[in-house]
Protein backbone atom coordinates (compact mmCIF):
# COMPACT_ATOMS: atom_id res chain seq x y z
CA UNK A 1 0.00 0.00 0.00
CA UNK A 2 1.14 3.55 -0.60
CA UNK A 3 0.59 6.67 1.45
CA UNK A 4 -0.51 9.61 -0.70
CA UNK A 5 -2.33 12.93 -0.71
CA UNK A 6 -0.24 16.01 -0.35
CA UNK A 7 2.29 17.40 2.02
CA UNK A 8 0.13 17.42 5.12
CA UNK A 9 1.45 15.26 7.94
CA UNK A 10 -0.92 12.78 9.59
CA UNK A 11 -1.19 15.03 12.64
CA UNK A 12 -2.26 18.02 10.55
CA UNK A 13 -4.85 16.37 8.35
CA UNK A 14 -8.53 15.76 9.12
CA UNK A 15 -10.02 12.96 7.05
CA UNK A 16 -13.79 12.99 6.65
CA UNK A 17 -15.22 9.69 5.45
CA UNK A 18 -18.50 10.43 3.72
CA UNK A 19 -19.81 13.62 2.09
CA UNK A 20 -23.31 13.48 3.52
CA UNK A 21 -24.82 16.62 5.01
CA UNK A 22 -23.11 16.06 8.37
CA UNK A 23 -19.71 15.49 6.78
CA UNK A 24 -20.15 18.56 4.61
CA UNK A 25 -21.21 20.69 7.58
CA UNK A 26 -18.16 19.59 9.54
CA UNK A 27 -15.89 20.17 6.51
CA UNK A 28 -17.19 23.74 6.18
CA UNK A 29 -16.52 24.57 9.81
CA UNK A 30 -13.14 22.84 10.02
CA UNK A 31 -11.81 24.19 6.73
CA UNK A 32 -12.80 27.75 7.53
CA UNK A 33 -11.13 27.33 10.93
CA UNK A 34 -7.86 26.63 9.14
CA UNK A 35 -7.76 22.85 9.31
CA UNK A 36 -6.38 20.71 6.49
CA UNK A 37 -9.51 18.80 5.43
CA UNK A 38 -9.77 15.92 2.95
CA UNK A 39 -13.24 14.47 2.30
CA UNK A 40 -13.49 10.95 0.88
CA UNK A 41 -16.80 9.90 -0.70
CA UNK A 42 -17.52 6.55 -2.31
CA UNK A 43 -20.24 8.01 -4.55
CA UNK A 44 -19.76 10.37 -7.48
CA UNK A 45 -21.10 13.54 -5.85
CA UNK A 46 -21.77 15.04 -2.43
CA UNK A 47 -24.96 14.65 -0.46
CA UNK A 48 -25.20 11.10 0.88
CA UNK A 49 -28.93 10.47 1.28
CA UNK A 50 -29.54 13.87 -0.33
CA UNK A 51 -29.24 12.21 -3.72
CA UNK A 52 -30.90 12.31 -7.12
CA UNK A 53 -31.91 10.08 -9.99
CA UNK A 54 -31.85 11.30 -13.61
CA UNK A 55 -35.06 11.94 -15.54
CA UNK A 56 -36.09 13.64 -18.80
CA UNK A 57 -37.08 16.67 -16.69
CA UNK A 58 -33.73 16.84 -14.89
CA UNK A 59 -32.38 15.38 -11.66
CA UNK A 60 -35.09 14.24 -9.24
CA UNK A 61 -34.45 14.38 -5.51
CA UNK A 62 -34.81 10.95 -3.95
CA UNK A 63 -34.16 11.86 -0.34
CA UNK A 64 -35.10 14.84 1.84
CA UNK A 65 -37.32 17.33 0.02
CA UNK A 66 -37.42 20.54 2.10
CA UNK A 67 -35.56 22.53 4.75
CA UNK A 68 -36.88 23.13 8.24
CA UNK A 69 -35.11 24.80 11.19
CA UNK A 70 -33.58 27.30 8.80
CA UNK A 71 -31.56 28.94 11.57
CA UNK A 72 -29.30 25.86 11.68
CA UNK A 73 -28.25 26.51 8.07
CA UNK A 74 -27.97 30.27 8.46
CA UNK A 75 -25.60 29.63 11.36
CA UNK A 76 -23.50 27.22 9.30
CA UNK A 77 -23.02 29.66 6.41
CA UNK A 78 -22.30 32.50 8.83
CA UNK A 79 -19.62 30.34 10.47
CA UNK A 80 -17.84 30.41 7.10
CA UNK A 81 -18.24 34.17 6.72
CA UNK A 82 -21.00 33.82 4.14
CA UNK A 83 -24.79 33.99 3.80
CA UNK A 84 -27.15 31.18 2.90
CA UNK A 85 -29.11 33.45 0.56
CA UNK A 86 -25.96 34.18 -1.45
CA UNK A 87 -25.69 30.50 -2.40
CA UNK A 88 -29.25 29.19 -2.63
CA UNK A 89 -32.71 30.47 -3.42
CA UNK A 90 -35.11 29.31 -0.73
CA UNK A 91 -38.87 29.58 -1.15
CA UNK A 92 -40.91 29.59 2.03
CA UNK A 93 -44.01 27.41 1.71
CA UNK A 94 -47.36 28.94 2.64
CA UNK A 95 -48.97 25.49 2.38
CA UNK A 96 -46.91 23.22 4.62
CA UNK A 97 -48.62 20.08 3.36
CA UNK A 98 -51.81 18.91 1.69
CA UNK A 99 -53.48 15.84 3.17
CA UNK A 100 -55.96 13.46 1.52
CA UNK A 101 -58.12 10.67 3.02
CA UNK A 102 -60.03 7.83 1.34
CA UNK A 103 -63.35 9.32 2.51
CA UNK A 104 -62.72 12.35 0.28
CA UNK A 105 -61.48 14.57 3.10
CA UNK A 106 -58.73 17.06 2.26
CA UNK A 107 -56.88 19.36 4.64
CA UNK A 108 -54.14 21.92 4.06
CA UNK A 109 -51.92 23.06 6.92
CA UNK A 110 -50.27 26.46 6.66
CA UNK A 111 -47.28 28.38 7.95
CA UNK A 112 -49.61 30.51 10.08
CA UNK A 113 -51.39 28.87 12.99
CA UNK A 114 -54.53 30.96 12.54
CA UNK A 115 -54.94 29.74 8.97
CA UNK A 116 -54.34 26.11 9.96
CA UNK A 117 -56.87 26.42 12.78
CA UNK A 118 -59.44 27.88 10.37
CA UNK A 119 -58.82 25.07 7.89
CA UNK A 120 -59.20 22.46 10.63
CA UNK A 121 -62.42 24.12 11.80
CA UNK A 122 -63.83 23.84 8.29
CA UNK A 123 -62.58 20.25 8.04
CA UNK A 124 -63.58 18.84 11.43
CA UNK A 125 -65.39 21.52 13.46
CA UNK A 126 -64.74 24.12 16.12
CA UNK A 127 -63.75 21.60 18.80
CA UNK A 128 -61.05 20.19 16.50
CA UNK A 129 -59.70 23.71 15.90
CA UNK A 130 -59.44 24.34 19.66
CA UNK A 131 -57.74 20.97 20.14
CA UNK A 132 -55.27 21.84 17.40
CA UNK A 133 -54.32 25.10 19.11
CA UNK A 134 -53.80 23.26 22.39
CA UNK A 135 -51.63 20.63 20.69
CA UNK A 136 -49.61 23.29 18.87
CA UNK A 137 -48.92 25.09 22.15
CA UNK A 138 -47.71 21.80 23.65
CA UNK A 139 -45.41 21.23 20.67
CA UNK A 140 -43.98 24.74 20.97
CA UNK A 141 -43.35 24.28 24.68
CA UNK A 142 -41.63 20.94 24.12
CA UNK A 143 -39.48 22.22 21.25
CA UNK A 144 -38.37 25.30 23.21
CA UNK A 145 -37.71 23.19 26.29
CA UNK A 146 -35.64 20.49 24.62
CA UNK A 147 -33.82 22.29 21.81
CA UNK A 148 -30.94 23.55 23.98
CA UNK A 149 -30.45 20.64 26.44
CA UNK A 150 -30.88 17.89 23.82
CA UNK A 151 -30.55 18.95 20.16
CA UNK A 152 -27.93 21.64 20.69
CA UNK A 153 -26.00 19.74 23.37
CA UNK A 154 -22.94 17.79 22.20
CA UNK A 155 -23.74 14.86 24.48
CA UNK A 156 -27.05 15.07 26.37
CA UNK A 157 -27.15 13.32 29.71
CA UNK A 158 -30.25 12.12 31.60
CA UNK A 159 -29.09 13.78 34.82
CA UNK A 160 -28.65 17.18 33.24
CA UNK A 161 -31.98 16.86 31.45
CA UNK A 162 -33.71 15.91 34.71
CA UNK A 163 -32.22 19.01 36.33
CA UNK A 164 -33.45 21.09 33.39
CA UNK A 165 -36.98 19.70 33.78
CA UNK A 166 -36.84 20.39 37.53
CA UNK A 167 -36.10 24.03 36.73
CA UNK A 168 -38.97 24.07 34.20
CA UNK A 169 -41.62 21.84 35.82
CA UNK A 170 -44.28 22.62 33.19
CA UNK A 171 -42.29 20.47 30.77
CA UNK A 172 -43.06 17.25 32.62
CA UNK A 173 -46.83 17.12 31.98
CA UNK A 174 -46.25 18.41 28.44
CA UNK A 175 -43.94 15.44 27.82
CA UNK A 176 -46.60 12.91 28.87
CA UNK A 177 -43.66 10.68 29.87
CA UNK A 178 -45.69 7.49 30.27
CA UNK A 179 -47.41 7.82 26.89
CA UNK A 180 -46.58 7.06 23.31
CA UNK A 181 -47.16 9.70 20.66
CA UNK A 182 -50.19 7.76 19.41
CA UNK A 183 -51.62 7.68 22.92
CA UNK A 184 -51.13 11.40 23.39
CA UNK A 185 -52.74 12.18 20.05
CA UNK A 186 -55.73 9.95 20.75
CA UNK A 187 -56.34 12.00 23.90
CA UNK A 188 -55.64 15.31 22.12
CA UNK A 189 -58.01 14.96 19.15
CA UNK A 190 -61.56 13.66 18.94
CA UNK A 191 -61.25 13.32 15.15
CA UNK A 192 -59.05 10.26 14.44
CA UNK A 193 -57.92 11.77 11.14
CA UNK A 194 -56.09 14.54 13.00
CA UNK A 195 -54.45 12.03 15.32
CA UNK A 196 -53.39 10.09 12.22
CA UNK A 197 -51.99 13.24 10.58
CA UNK A 198 -49.84 14.38 13.49
CA UNK A 199 -48.82 10.82 14.29
CA UNK A 200 -47.17 10.61 10.89
CA UNK A 201 -44.45 12.97 12.07
CA UNK A 202 -42.93 10.02 13.92
CA UNK A 203 -42.00 8.55 10.54
CA UNK A 204 -39.88 11.64 9.81
CA UNK A 205 -37.32 10.17 12.22
CA UNK A 206 -37.96 6.55 11.30
CA UNK A 207 -40.41 5.62 14.04
CA UNK A 208 -44.01 4.50 14.45
CA UNK A 209 -46.41 6.69 16.45
CA UNK A 210 -47.47 3.82 18.70
CA UNK A 211 -43.84 3.06 19.63
CA UNK A 212 -42.16 6.45 20.04
CA UNK A 213 -42.48 8.71 23.10
CA UNK A 214 -45.07 11.48 23.22
CA UNK A 215 -42.16 13.92 23.40
CA UNK A 216 -41.83 13.62 19.62
CA UNK A 217 -44.91 15.83 19.33
CA UNK A 218 -42.28 18.59 19.14
CA UNK A 219 -41.55 17.60 15.52
CA UNK A 220 -44.73 19.41 14.51
CA UNK A 221 -43.24 22.66 15.81
CA UNK A 222 -40.13 22.23 13.61
CA UNK A 223 -42.41 22.20 10.57
CA UNK A 224 -44.91 24.78 11.83
CA UNK A 225 -42.04 27.25 12.30
CA UNK A 226 -41.36 27.23 8.57
CA UNK A 227 -40.71 25.00 5.57
CA UNK A 228 -38.48 26.08 2.70
CA UNK A 229 -38.07 24.56 -0.75
CA UNK A 230 -34.63 24.86 -2.32
CA UNK A 231 -35.00 26.21 -5.84
CA UNK A 232 -33.64 23.53 -8.16
CA UNK A 233 -33.86 20.75 -5.60
CA UNK A 234 -32.35 19.73 -2.27
CA UNK A 235 -29.23 18.42 -3.99
CA UNK A 236 -28.32 22.07 -4.54
CA UNK A 237 -27.80 22.35 -0.78
CA UNK A 238 -25.18 19.60 -0.84
CA UNK A 239 -23.43 21.22 -3.78
CA UNK A 240 -23.45 24.60 -2.05
CA UNK A 241 -21.96 23.12 1.13
CA UNK A 242 -19.23 21.35 -0.85
CA UNK A 243 -18.40 24.62 -2.64
CA UNK A 244 -18.32 26.49 0.67
CA UNK A 245 -15.96 23.90 2.15
CA UNK A 246 -13.68 24.19 -0.90
CA UNK A 247 -13.57 27.95 -0.45
CA UNK A 248 -12.07 27.27 2.97
CA UNK A 249 -9.48 24.96 1.44
CA UNK A 250 -11.14 21.56 1.88
CA UNK A 251 -10.41 18.95 -0.79
CA UNK A 252 -12.78 16.29 -2.05
CA UNK A 253 -12.16 12.92 -3.65
CA UNK A 254 -15.21 11.19 -5.12
CA UNK A 255 -15.30 7.53 -6.08
CA UNK A 256 -13.01 7.00 -3.09
CA UNK A 257 -14.60 4.19 -1.10
CA UNK A 258 -13.01 3.54 2.29
CA UNK A 259 -12.48 -0.15 2.97
CA UNK A 260 -10.93 0.17 6.41
CA UNK A 261 -10.37 2.69 9.17
CA UNK A 262 -7.13 1.97 10.96
CA UNK A 263 -6.88 2.51 14.70
CA UNK A 264 -4.17 0.26 16.13
CA UNK A 265 -3.77 0.56 19.87
CA UNK A 266 -6.97 2.55 20.22
CA UNK A 267 -5.87 5.61 18.24
CA UNK A 268 -6.83 6.56 14.68
CA UNK A 269 -3.97 6.45 12.19
CA UNK A 270 -5.69 6.70 8.81
CA UNK A 271 -7.78 4.82 6.27
CA UNK A 272 -7.28 2.33 3.48
CA UNK A 273 -9.29 2.84 0.30
CA UNK A 274 -10.89 0.06 -1.70
CA UNK A 275 -8.08 0.32 -4.27
CA UNK A 276 -5.46 -0.29 -1.56
CA UNK A 277 -4.33 3.32 -1.18
CA UNK A 278 -3.50 4.23 2.40
CA UNK A 279 -4.05 7.76 3.67
CA UNK A 280 -2.51 8.62 7.02
CA UNK A 281 -4.31 10.86 9.49
CA UNK A 282 -4.50 11.13 13.25
CA UNK A 283 -8.01 12.57 13.02
CA UNK A 284 -10.80 10.73 11.18
CA UNK A 285 -14.45 11.82 11.12
CA UNK A 286 -16.78 9.05 10.03
CA UNK A 287 -19.98 10.38 8.44
CA UNK A 288 -22.18 7.35 8.10
CA UNK A 289 -24.27 4.85 10.02
CA UNK A 290 -22.43 3.86 13.22
CA UNK A 291 -23.53 0.28 12.70
CA UNK A 292 -20.98 0.00 9.89
CA UNK A 293 -18.18 0.35 12.44
CA UNK A 294 -19.76 -1.85 15.09
CA UNK A 295 -20.31 -4.72 12.64
CA UNK A 296 -16.76 -4.62 11.30
CA UNK A 297 -17.72 -3.37 7.83
CA UNK A 298 -14.81 -0.92 8.06
CA UNK A 299 -12.27 -3.26 9.56
CA UNK A 300 -11.58 -4.88 12.93
CA UNK A 301 -10.05 -1.90 14.71
CA UNK A 302 -13.36 -0.09 15.23
CA UNK A 303 -15.76 -2.88 16.21
CA UNK A 304 -15.79 -1.62 19.79
CA UNK A 305 -17.40 1.63 18.65
CA UNK A 306 -21.19 2.11 18.86
CA UNK A 307 -21.82 -1.41 20.10
CA UNK A 308 -25.38 -0.43 20.99
CA UNK A 309 -26.24 -0.28 17.28
CA UNK A 310 -25.92 -4.07 17.12
CA UNK A 311 -28.49 -4.52 19.89
CA UNK A 312 -31.24 -1.92 19.49
CA UNK A 313 -33.94 -2.00 16.79
CA UNK A 314 -33.35 -0.21 13.49
CA UNK A 315 -35.48 2.65 12.26
CA UNK A 316 -37.76 2.41 9.25
CA UNK A 317 -36.63 2.19 5.66
CA UNK A 318 -38.68 3.13 2.59
CA UNK A 319 -39.63 2.35 -0.96
CA UNK A 320 -38.86 5.50 -2.93
CA UNK A 321 -39.89 6.37 -6.49
CA UNK A 322 -38.17 9.31 -8.24
CA UNK A 323 -39.33 10.08 -11.77
CA UNK A 324 -40.77 12.62 -14.21
CA UNK A 325 -44.33 12.39 -15.52
CA UNK A 326 -47.47 14.34 -16.26
CA UNK A 327 -49.95 14.02 -13.36
CA UNK A 328 -53.70 13.83 -13.68
CA UNK A 329 -56.33 14.05 -11.00
CA UNK A 330 -55.62 15.36 -7.51
CA UNK A 331 -54.68 19.01 -7.07
CA UNK A 332 -51.19 18.81 -5.58
CA UNK A 333 -49.11 21.11 -3.42
CA UNK A 334 -45.34 20.58 -2.95
CA UNK A 335 -45.86 18.31 0.11
CA UNK A 336 -48.76 15.83 -0.17
CA UNK A 337 -49.80 12.91 2.01
CA UNK A 338 -52.36 10.30 0.92
CA UNK A 339 -53.53 8.50 4.05
CA UNK A 340 -54.92 5.01 4.33
CA UNK A 341 -58.18 4.68 6.26
CA UNK A 342 -56.60 3.80 9.61
CA UNK A 343 -52.92 3.80 10.51
CA UNK A 344 -52.69 0.82 12.87
CA UNK A 345 -52.65 -2.05 10.32
CA UNK A 346 -49.80 -0.44 8.40
CA UNK A 347 -47.62 0.11 11.46
CA UNK A 348 -48.40 -3.39 12.74
CA UNK A 349 -47.26 -4.78 9.39
CA UNK A 350 -44.06 -2.72 9.47
CA UNK A 351 -43.30 -3.93 12.99
CA UNK A 352 -43.67 -7.50 11.72
CA UNK A 353 -41.29 -6.82 8.82
CA UNK A 354 -44.01 -6.57 6.17
CA UNK A 355 -45.53 -3.91 3.94
CA UNK A 356 -49.21 -3.03 3.96
CA UNK A 357 -51.05 -3.59 0.69
CA UNK A 358 -52.38 -0.02 0.72
CA UNK A 359 -49.81 2.16 2.55
CA UNK A 360 -49.98 5.82 3.37
CA UNK A 361 -47.98 7.58 0.65
CA UNK A 362 -46.00 10.79 0.63
CA UNK A 363 -45.90 12.53 -2.75
CA UNK A 364 -43.50 15.42 -3.33
CA UNK A 365 -44.36 17.44 -6.45
CA UNK A 366 -40.91 18.96 -6.74
CA UNK A 367 -41.78 21.59 -9.36
CA UNK A 368 -44.62 23.05 -7.28
CA UNK A 369 -44.24 25.55 -4.49
CA UNK A 370 -41.45 27.35 -6.34
CA UNK A 371 -41.43 30.29 -8.74
CA UNK A 372 -43.30 29.86 -12.01
CA UNK A 373 -45.95 27.41 -13.15
CA UNK A 374 -45.29 23.68 -13.01
CA UNK A 375 -44.07 22.31 -16.37
CA UNK A 376 -45.99 19.71 -18.33
CA UNK A 377 -43.43 17.08 -17.35
CA UNK A 378 -43.02 17.32 -13.58
CA UNK A 379 -40.57 15.69 -11.18
CA UNK A 380 -41.97 13.54 -8.38
CA UNK A 381 -40.76 11.63 -5.37
CA UNK A 382 -43.13 9.11 -3.77
CA UNK A 383 -42.29 7.45 -0.46
CA UNK A 384 -43.88 4.48 1.29
CA UNK A 385 -42.51 3.45 4.68
CA UNK A 386 -40.90 0.02 4.72
CA UNK A 387 -39.27 -2.14 7.40
CA UNK A 388 -35.49 -2.35 7.66
CA UNK A 389 -33.78 -5.46 6.35
CA UNK A 390 -33.35 -8.58 8.42
CA UNK A 391 -31.57 -11.85 7.73
CA UNK A 392 -34.82 -13.23 6.30
CA UNK A 393 -35.66 -10.22 4.10
CA UNK A 394 -36.04 -10.84 0.39
CA UNK A 395 -35.50 -8.37 -2.44
CA UNK A 396 -38.83 -6.67 -3.12
CA UNK A 397 -40.33 -7.28 -6.56
CA UNK A 398 -40.52 -3.93 -8.45
CA UNK A 399 -43.81 -4.91 -10.07
CA UNK A 400 -45.41 -5.46 -6.66
CA UNK A 401 -44.01 -2.13 -5.48
CA UNK A 402 -45.43 -0.40 -8.56
CA UNK A 403 -48.85 -1.98 -8.11
CA UNK A 404 -48.98 -1.19 -4.41
CA UNK A 405 -48.01 2.47 -4.91
CA UNK A 406 -49.79 3.51 -8.07
CA UNK A 407 -53.01 1.57 -7.55
CA UNK A 408 -53.30 3.17 -4.12
CA UNK A 409 -52.90 6.65 -5.63
CA UNK A 410 -55.31 5.82 -8.46
CA UNK A 411 -58.02 5.22 -5.85
CA UNK A 412 -57.59 8.89 -4.95
CA UNK A 413 -57.87 9.79 -8.63
CA UNK A 414 -54.15 10.54 -9.04
CA UNK A 415 -52.40 8.97 -12.05
CA UNK A 416 -49.11 9.58 -13.86
CA UNK A 417 -48.17 9.39 -17.51
CA UNK A 418 -45.90 7.56 -18.00
CA UNK A 419 -45.88 5.22 -15.02
CA UNK A 420 -42.25 4.94 -13.93
CA UNK A 421 -40.09 1.90 -14.59
CA UNK A 422 -38.10 -0.05 -12.02
CA UNK A 423 -35.09 2.22 -12.63
CA UNK A 424 -36.95 4.92 -10.72
CA UNK A 425 -37.31 2.76 -7.58
CA UNK A 426 -35.03 2.43 -4.55
CA UNK A 427 -35.97 -0.31 -2.08
CA UNK A 428 -34.54 -1.10 1.38
CA UNK A 429 -32.12 -3.51 -0.30
CA UNK A 430 -31.09 -0.68 -2.62
CA UNK A 431 -30.43 1.59 0.35
CA UNK A 432 -28.30 -1.14 1.90
CA UNK A 433 -26.20 -1.26 -1.27
CA UNK A 434 -25.88 2.52 -1.31
CA UNK A 435 -25.08 2.73 2.41
CA UNK A 436 -23.51 -0.57 3.46
CA UNK A 437 -24.20 -2.07 6.88
CA UNK A 438 -27.20 0.22 7.44
CA UNK A 439 -29.69 -2.67 7.08
CA UNK A 440 -31.46 -0.37 4.64
CA UNK A 441 -32.54 1.85 7.53
CA UNK A 442 -32.69 5.53 6.61
CA UNK A 443 -32.53 6.97 10.12
CA UNK A 444 -30.09 4.84 12.12
CA UNK A 445 -31.37 3.19 15.25
CA UNK A 446 -35.04 3.36 16.13
CA UNK A 447 -36.34 6.39 18.09
CA UNK A 448 -38.68 4.19 20.13
CA UNK A 449 -38.49 4.38 23.92
CA UNK A 450 -38.09 7.29 26.35
CA UNK A 451 -34.31 6.85 26.51
CA UNK A 452 -33.74 6.73 22.75
CA UNK A 453 -32.24 10.24 22.67
CA UNK A 454 -29.57 9.16 25.17
CA UNK A 455 -28.68 5.91 23.44
CA UNK A 456 -27.45 7.39 20.19
CA UNK A 457 -23.72 7.51 19.62
CA UNK A 458 -22.22 10.98 20.03
CA UNK A 459 -19.35 12.76 18.26
CA UNK A 460 -16.52 11.37 20.37
CA UNK A 461 -15.67 7.70 20.48
CA UNK A 462 -13.49 5.57 22.74
CA UNK A 463 -10.87 5.59 19.96
CA UNK A 464 -8.59 8.60 20.15
CA UNK A 465 -8.90 10.71 17.02
CA UNK A 466 -12.03 8.95 15.69
CA UNK A 467 -15.21 11.03 15.58
CA UNK A 468 -18.74 10.49 14.30
CA UNK A 469 -21.38 12.56 12.53
CA UNK A 470 -24.55 11.82 10.60
CA UNK A 471 -28.21 10.97 10.97
CA UNK A 472 -27.31 7.84 12.95
CA UNK A 473 -25.53 9.85 15.65
CA UNK A 474 -26.76 12.45 18.12
CA UNK A 475 -28.98 14.46 17.76
CA UNK A 476 -30.59 12.13 15.21
CA UNK A 477 -32.17 11.91 11.80
CA UNK A 478 -33.18 14.67 9.40
CA UNK A 479 -31.19 17.31 7.55
CA UNK A 480 -31.15 19.89 10.39
CA UNK A 481 -30.16 17.25 12.95
CA UNK A 482 -27.40 15.89 10.71
CA UNK A 483 -26.14 19.44 10.24
CA UNK A 484 -26.04 19.89 14.02
CA UNK A 485 -24.16 16.61 14.38
CA UNK A 486 -21.55 17.98 11.97
CA UNK A 487 -21.25 21.04 14.18
CA UNK A 488 -20.84 18.90 17.30
CA UNK A 489 -18.14 16.80 15.61
CA UNK A 490 -16.22 19.84 14.34
CA UNK A 491 -16.30 21.42 17.81
CA UNK A 492 -15.06 18.20 19.42
CA UNK A 493 -12.20 17.93 16.93
CA UNK A 494 -11.17 21.54 17.45
CA UNK A 495 -11.37 21.23 21.23
CA UNK A 496 -9.32 18.05 21.32
CA UNK A 497 -6.70 19.39 18.91
CA UNK A 498 -6.36 22.56 20.95
CA UNK A 499 -6.04 20.67 24.24
CA UNK A 500 -3.19 18.52 22.89
CA UNK A 501 -1.24 21.35 21.26
CA UNK A 502 0.99 24.03 22.71
CA UNK A 503 -1.02 26.72 20.95
CA UNK A 504 -3.47 28.90 22.83
CA UNK A 505 -7.17 28.07 22.45
CA UNK A 506 -8.91 29.40 19.39
CA UNK A 507 -12.53 29.77 18.51
CA UNK A 508 -14.31 28.50 15.48
CA UNK A 509 -15.94 31.08 13.22
CA UNK A 510 -19.57 31.73 13.96
CA UNK A 511 -19.17 31.57 17.74
CA UNK A 512 -18.15 27.90 18.02
CA UNK A 513 -15.96 27.94 21.10
CA UNK A 514 -13.33 25.26 21.39
CA UNK A 515 -13.59 25.35 25.16
CA UNK A 516 -14.58 22.29 27.15
CA UNK A 517 -17.10 19.87 25.73
CA UNK A 518 -18.48 16.79 27.37
CA UNK A 519 -16.55 13.65 26.56
CA UNK A 520 -18.65 10.63 25.71
CA UNK A 521 -17.83 7.24 24.38
CA UNK A 522 -19.96 5.91 21.79
CA UNK A 523 -20.44 5.78 18.13
CA UNK A 524 -20.36 5.79 14.37
CA UNK A 525 -22.07 6.04 11.07
CA UNK A 526 -22.00 4.81 7.44
CA UNK A 527 -20.67 6.64 4.44
CA UNK A 528 -22.74 9.47 3.19
CA UNK A 529 -25.43 9.84 5.88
Amino acid sequence: MRDVHGAATPGDRVLIVGAGVAGLAAAVRLAHAGQDVLVLERHARPGGKVRTLPSPAGPVDTGPTVLTMRGVFDDLFEAAGSRLDDHLTLVRQHVLARHFWPDGGRLDLFDREDESAAAIRDFAGATAARQFRTFSERARRLFAGFEAPVMQAPAPAPGRLAAHIARHPALLPAMAPLSTLAGLLARSFDDPRLAQLFGRYATYVGGAPDRVPALLALIWQAEAAGVWVVEGGMHRLAEALADLARQGGARFEFGAGVARIEAPGGAASGVVLEDGTRIAADTVLFNGDPRALATGALGPDCTGVAGITRRVPRSLSAEVWAFAATPRGADLAHHNVFFRETPEPEFDALAAGRLAADPTLYVCAQDRGVSGAAPALERFEIIANAPPLTDSSEEEDPDRCRTRTFQTLARFGLTFDPTPTARALTTPAGFERLFPASAGSLYGQSPQGMMAAFRRPTARTAIRGLYLAGGGTHPGAGVPMATLSGRHAAAAIMTDRTSTSTCRKTAMPGGMSTGSATTATGPSASSGS
